[in-house]
């Protein structure tokens, strides 16, 4: 007998003898012929293989080494070299036959071996030739070459290249995306339907669910008690029980089908006997569905041999539940049913997965069909309209094909299956993958080698010829790697056929190429989702968990290998996690019922938790009313929360102001003196430069006499340093605390804030104290015109720009607001003729009470925990000093409940001031991803999922919008006063704002503006954000000051 082994470079390996199979695969191998084992280990290569009296197993094994080995006492020859893999093969090969040639004898007595290298028309062909005399006739071999070659043409059509599979998974990801934004020209042929199912577990779910499965398994229903106890409680195996559904049933009206269900329902659990309770059910309803809602879910068609009349086009739910209402006397005493969710199996899948290390993202199905689903940003799913969230997304992939995409990897066989389902030119992917189909395509495989006489002597068998009749649990059995020789003679022979050895040998390498197949496009779909997932910025993981289910994954021999290892071909750089399913009927239908019930608790809490944020139109105008009220008490000189305080400031820049002023502004530990050019527009209007000058905590903390002897020592430096010394310029003085002002240039130190405690300060003139260092310094001229408040430094700077500006506001750390009043309602200024701007000081707006209501439990705690409780109510609503440290104490308190971060609260998490109002902004930003939301909590010691990164932001929200609502409300309050002022029908006014809370949060701004434009509609309110009000508007202040006093003269 000749047979021959040719290694062909990097296209083919074949081992070509007188009676031998073939298969087609692209994975590693390991052959066994005679005593020899052979292993190819190089996924990158595609073999065709032809086995001499040997079986083919897959090796999972990732080296480039080759081993030849033979059984007993012929022991091992091993070789490791770093060379091309036909060259390595041979060089085994070689090693082998030298050894025997030393012994001076083959296994088989009388054989020849040799080995030579031949030209022909691939780069490098090598031979390995031998002759084991006496095992077949001359015309026995021939036949069996035909036989041979027929089989090698026939399975060679079942192998997909790299390039054909690369193809099919950029099809399926294009179809994919477009399902998802619903482009419709042309359509895509996969479906992407959310199942909201909105998070995945997180291991703390706990609790008895009740399962119901309905079309899982044909004809019959299935009940189950789920006792879920969380990834730290010892496990517990599901109750069930299965009920057979009568064929009258199956084929009669829609409400016999669900009263029959809810009665198994109340009779497993009158057996059950666990007591009263209320019980929560998910519904496993394995039928073609359009799901509205996790608990609704309209019916498409019946299939699976249902045809229940009144039920297509229905919510399915609302018909289990009516079914168990008509069920109610009949339900043990106290018991009561609530359907939480409706699921499919593939879903199932991916939630039954135990989540540590890390959830699974994807689920996997291959059983009588195959379907995946995965978890998608909402805000990537048309059919939802959201923005925030993930959600599990169906990926009816089975339809994949239907246009055409799978042509040139379909064989006649697939056609001719095609041609006689009962779908033709429908679920093309399904029926290449599907254990429905897989068995059916053998079995054509099988009847057109018998024809061409390449099986069975060209026998068939009534048997053979029948539909259906090689299902896929004898195709796993034939593929079984110790007894699958057997079980193909003992199906072969249960068809009517009469096997012969080489017969089954040859069924073996057929069902192994169809699988094969299976799996390779299986995981080229399955790549397109991975792609899909990598490319979404929000995922927690690095990784990805991939949950695979159905009986092919499960049972089928090398399908879960090939599948794996083609995976990694295609998607290298991936790291990939397959996590077997743990009952995705039972158990995983219990846990997206468990995580619905947690979502929903959650849900409920922090609604209730945020609802007093959450203030109404009808709140804010009630704010804005009490607010003018107060103003107008203000200015009497009445009580009133508001000390509507007189900044002398009695005019607006109108832009014929000229000259060169200087300006301090002292507001913190940094003190500022500027040089302020203003000019006509058209020679560049206002040119300022400035130095920063830090005051000492030794100043800060000392004497008055030592603090303000430091700005003139600083004033004089920046005289010396700009050329300055000897000029007497205007100066304005803008001084961040809080006075009362008696005049433009005399203002009364109320209190030190900010850190401040110079002695002998309060209750002084802050300009006589300016004036009296400067006296001080000898040789020192200095002409301070002005003391301004920040937040008419702001409105004076945007005047210039824009004569309409006459409110300032500052919403900052602090917060404040002016603008211009007119004089005769000014009591304690004489004169009834003009105008004057006011500084409203309206932080401290509600000191009396008027904003109890709108208090919160958290803002009581963060009120108590300052420095003067019961003061600056307003402030502490609005405010950037005070918004970080609200949000924190809800955070607390929503981790107390058990709704964030897993019920843990870190010690850092209880540290007062630990969380930053600028991470509002930071967390509410429209471009800032989920996990880098993750990562900022994540530096605060906090450990956060997905869910809980989306409840902080709504959090976050809820604080910054009742503050945005409430400055609105006052805003409002100051325009209104303005027009009533004035008695217009309309007024068109800006406001000058400034402050790191308005200008660096992504959405305050607009929300003030949305507030007002509500709460004074007619008033047109034009925004202008200031640059630099404390320093240009001083200088500013000064200006329009000597306009006016050159004026008056």
């Amino acid at each position: 007998m000749l047979g021959q082994i040719k290694i062909m470079h990097e296209e083919c390996f074949t081992i070509l003898t007188p009676s031998a199979s073939l298969i087609i695969i692209g994975v590693p191998l390991s052959f066994s012929a005679c005593g020899l084992s052979l292993t190819l280990r190089d996924p990158k290569l595609h073999f065709f293989l032809c086995s001499f009296w040997g079986r083919l197993e897959s090796q999972p094994r990732r080296s480039s080494s080759c081993s030849i080995a033979e059984p007993g006492r012929w022991g091992k020859c091993l070789c490791r070299k770093k060379v091309g893999p036909q060259k390595l093969v041979c060089h085994c090969l070689l090693s082998l036959w030298s050894r025997f040639r030393e012994r001076k004898a083959w296994p088989w007595k009388g054989s020849r071996a040799g080995f030579e290298e031949h030209h022909s028309p691939f780069p490098k062909v090598f031979s390995l030739s031998w002759n084991l005399p006496g095992l077949c006739l001359e015309n026995s071999r021939a036949m069996n070459e035909k036989n041979l070659e027929l089989v090698q043409q026939c399975l060679k059509q079942f192998y997909v290249t790299e390039e054909q599979l690369q193809q099919i998974q950029a099809g399926i990801l294009r179809d994919m995306e477009k399902a998802l934004s619903r482009q419709t020209d042309p359509s895509p042929t996969v479906q992407m339907l959310p199942t909201y199912v909105r998070s995945t577990p997180h291991g703390t779910e706990q609790g008895n669910f009740l399962v119901l499965e309905l079309g899982a398994s044909g004809a019959t229903l299935r009940v189950l008690w789920v006792t879920l106890t969380g990834t730290s409680g010892p496990r517990k195996e599901p109750i069930s029980r299965e009920f057979t559904i009568p064929p009258e049933i199956m084929l009669g009206t829609g409400q016999q089908l669900f009263d029959f269900a809810a009665s198994c329902l109340v009779e497993f659990l009158d057996q059950l006997k666990v007591g009263s309770q209320h019980i929560q059910l998910g519904f496993n309803f394995s039928f073609p569905c359009h799901q509205t809602g996790l608990d609704r879910s309209t019916l498409i068609s019946w299939t699976k041999g249902f045809q229940c009349s009144g039920v297509e086009g229905q919510d399915v739910v609302q018909l289990l539940r009516e079914a168990i209402q008509r069920q109610g006397p009949l339900l043990p005493q106290g018991y009561s049913i609530d359907v939480v969710a409706v699921v499919n199996d593939t879903v199932g899948t991916m939630m039954s997965c135990d989540p540590r290390p890390q959830a699974c993202e994807i689920g996997l199905v291959v059983d009588t069909g195959t379907n995946a689903c995965y978890m998608e940003e909402a805000r990537h799913v048309g059919e939802l309209g959201e923005d925030q969230g993930r959600v599990c997304v169906n990926v009816q992939w089975g339809s994949f094909g239907d246009s055409g995409a799978l042509e040139p990897v379909q064989t006649p066989f697939d056609l001719l299956l095609d041609r006689e389902s009962l779908n033709p030119g429908t679920q093309r992917f399904e029926k290449m993958v599907g254990g429905l189909y897989l068995g059916e395509l053998i079995r054509l495989v099988l009847i057109h080698l018998a024809g061409q006489r390449a099986l069975f002597d060209g026998a068939t068998s009534p048997a053979l010829l029948t539909h259906g009749s090689v299902p896929i649990e004898h195709v796993m059995e034939i593929e079984d790697p110790s007894q699958g020789r057997a079980r193909a003679q003992a199906v072969l022979q249960g068809l009517g056929l009469n096997p012969s050895s080489q017969d089954c040998q040859w069924v073996q390498q057929v069902c192994g190429a169809v699988c094969a197949r299976a799996a390779r496009l299986c995981a080229a779909a399955l790549v397109a989702i991975l792609a899909r997932v990598e490319h979404n910025q929000e995922r927690s993981q690095p990784g990805i968990a991939v949950a695979t289910g159905g009986r092919i994954c499960e049972q089928h021999p090398r399908f879960s290998t090939i599948l794996q290892q083609t995976v990694k071909l295609l998607a290298p750089d991936s790291d990939v996690t397959f996590v077997p399913s743990e009952d995705g009927r039972g158990r995983g239908v219990a846990v997206v019922t468990a995580v619905a019930s947690r979502l929903a608790l959650h849900r409920r809490q922090l609604e209730e938790t945020l609802a007093p944020f959450r203030l109404n139109s009808q709140q804010l105008k009630a704010v804005q009313v009490q607010m003018q009220e107060a103003m107008v008490r203000g200015l009497r000189g009445e009580a009133s929360s508001l000390p509507m305080l007189p900044t002398y400031v009695c005019s607006t820049p109108n832009g014929t102001e000229r000259g060169d002023f200087l300006a301090l502004d002292l507001g913190g530990t940094n003190f500022r003196v500027l040089l302020v050019k203003v000019g006509s527009k058209s020679e560049g209007g206002v040119k300022i430069t400035n130095q920063v000058f830090s005051i000492p905590e030794s100043v800060t903390q000392g004497t008055g006499q030592q603090l303000f002897d430091h700005i003139v020592d600083c004033i004089v430096d920046f005289q010396k340093e700009h050329g300055l010394v000897g000029q007497i310029l205007p100066l304005g003085f803008t001084f961040s605390f809080p006075c009362k002002q008696l005049g433009l240039d005399q203002g009364i130190l109320l209190n030190w804030t900010k850190g401040f405690k110079a002695s002998d300060c309060e209750g002084q003139d802050v300009v006589a104290l300016l004036r009296a260092a400067i006296r001080r310094r000898k040789g020192v001229e200095l002409n301070v015109v002005a003391i301004v408040n920040d937040t008419v430094g702001t409105m004076m700077s945007c005047g210039y720009e824009d004569p309409r500006c006459e409110v300032g506001l500052i919403v900052g750390t602090g917060t404040n607001a002016c603008y211009m009043e007119e004089l005769c309602n000014v009591s304690s200024v004489p004169g009834d003729q003009g105008r004057m701007c006011i500084n409203m000081e309206w932080g401290a707006f509600g000191d009396d009470g008027l904003l109890k209501e709108l208090c919160t439990p958290f803002d009581i705690n963060v009120d108590k925990s300052t420095i003067n409780p019961g003061k600056q109510r307003f402030e502490k609503l609005i405010s950037g000093m005070y918004l970080g440290e609200i949000v924190r104490q809800v955070l607390l308190q929503l981790t107390h409940l058990g709704v964030l971060f897993g019920g843990e609260v870190s010690q850092r998490l209880q540290t007062k001031d630990i969380f930053k109002t600028k991470f509002l902004s930071e967390i509410e930003s429209e471009g800032l991803e989920r996990r880098q939301v993750r990562a900022i909590l994540g530096a605060l010691g906090l450990r956060v999922n997905c869910d809980d990164a989306l409840m902080v932001r709504e959090v976050c929200q809820a604080v910054s919008q009742r503050a945005a609502g409430l400055c609105g409300a006052g805003v409002a309050a100051v325009v209104e006063k303005i027009r009533e002022n004035r008695g217009l029908e309309e007024l068109n006014v800006a406001v000058g704002v400034d402050g790191t809370l308005y200008k660096l949060h992504p959405h305050f701004s607009e929300q003030v503006k949305d507030t007002v434009q509500r709460l004074a509609p007619r008033c047109s309110v034009t925004f202008l954000q200031s640059e630099d009000g404390s320093g240009k508007g001083a200088a500013l202040v000064t200006a329009v000051a000597c306009r006016l006093a050159a004026g008056a003269l």
